[in-house]
């Protein structure tokens, strides 16, 4: 086995120097940056995933109760919620507090119904007083000075 050839002086790079090192350094803060931005997809104040699926579960079961009550019928079973799409959200008043206004498109169906449905939804959403929680807020026409009826979200798990 020959040994191997000095490399002169003149042709060595110093391994902090050069064109090389500073590509890789942009490169890594490129990479530190968008890791941090997907981190915060999630738009500030946003609730959780499981929380708007809630919400629009219990939206539709009770627009489904309030139209079987003054048909005389039985209430349907609980519909089936899936592919929570937000598109819009908007920080609002809600009563004395503040509230979220979401818009965006979901699929949904009926209970033991073979289709799916995709609709748009709008939501408003007010935080718990300690922060753990949402609740429904559904804007109320029946007093006419713009009241809120507040609904709690089914606590799951």
């Amino acid at each position: 086995m020959l040994p191997a050839l000095p490399i002169p002086a003149s042709r060595r790079q110093p391994l902090f120097d050069g064109p090389r090192f500073v590509g890789a350094w942009i490169s890594l803060v490129a990479l530190l940056l968008l890791l941090l931005g997907l981190g915060g997809c999630q738009a500030a104040g946003q609730p959780p995933r499981q929380v708007l699926l809630d919400a629009l579960e219990l939206q539709i079961a009770l627009t489904q109760n309030s139209i079987a009550q003054a048909l005389e019928l039985p209430p349907p079973g609980p519909p089936q919620v899936s592919r929570v799409r937000v598109e819009g959200q908007e920080t609002v008043a809600i009563g004395e507090a503040k509230g979220l206004h979401l818009t965006g498109q979901f699929d949904w169906r009926l209970a033991d119904a073979p289709y799916r449905v995709d609709s748009t939804f709008e939501l408003f959403l007010q935080r718990g007083e300690k922060g753990q929680s949402w609740r429904l807020a559904r804007p109320s026409d029946a007093d006419g000075n713009g009241g809120w009826l507040i609904d709690s979200l089914p606590m799951k798990g």
